[in-house]
């Protein structure tokens, strides 16, 4: 019997030794090895965007229409009691202007939505899979990286470099 005690005493020291250390070792701050993304289409081009970079996803919401200096702005729309504006990204991305898309994505960082073609889903992937521009490769505007998601590479559109885009020509836009 006093075997068991002397064995239940030792592991018991053991465990309260192991609880002691963690709260002497520094904190550990694991980042996820996987990144959440929307796949969406820009015209007929596959592109992705960060979950991380938007605060909702929307369909067929109603924009009215207002005057602006920049052209990509297609007008306002309200999202749970706060006007917004939207923008085009199929023009921010250089594609032609075509009819108003179905879909848009409420950026993260500030009050602005960008409407887009088509939503395909969401997938995640690991970190390893993310892989930047080439330095040789042909410039993209706002797209510093590349994911294969599925059957398609697609181009990772940055967010808050759009954002920076629309406030210079915000700036530069005549009166």
């Amino acid at each position: 019997m006093s075997d068991i005690r002397a064995g239940l005493s030792s592991r018991a020291a053991e465990l309260r030794h192991a609880f002691d250390r963690t709260f002497a070792e520094p904190r550990r701050t694991d980042t996820p090895s996987t990144e959440d993304f929307l796949a969406i289409r820009v015209e007929s081009e596959p592109y992705a965007v960060r979950l991380s970079e938007i605060a909702g996803l929307f369909v067929d919401k109603r924009i009215t229409r207002v005057p602006g200096r920049v052209a990509t702005l297609l007008g306002i729309a309200g999202f749970r009691g706060t006007i917004v504006p939207v923008y085009d990204l199929c023009t921010l991305l250089g594609y032609p202007a075509t009819e108003a898309p179905r879909w848009l994505v409420m950026a993260s960082a500030k009050p602005v939505a960008f409407m887009f073609d088509a939503f395909e889903g969401h997938f995640r992937i690991s970190r390893e899979g993310i892989v930047p521009q080439e330095a040789d490769e042909r410039p993209r505007s706002y797209v510093r990286e590349f994911v294969r998601a599925e059957d398609h590479i697609r181009p990772i559109v940055h967010l808050d470099s759009v954002l920076d885009a629309i406030g210079k020509q915000a700036d530069e836009a005549p009166l």
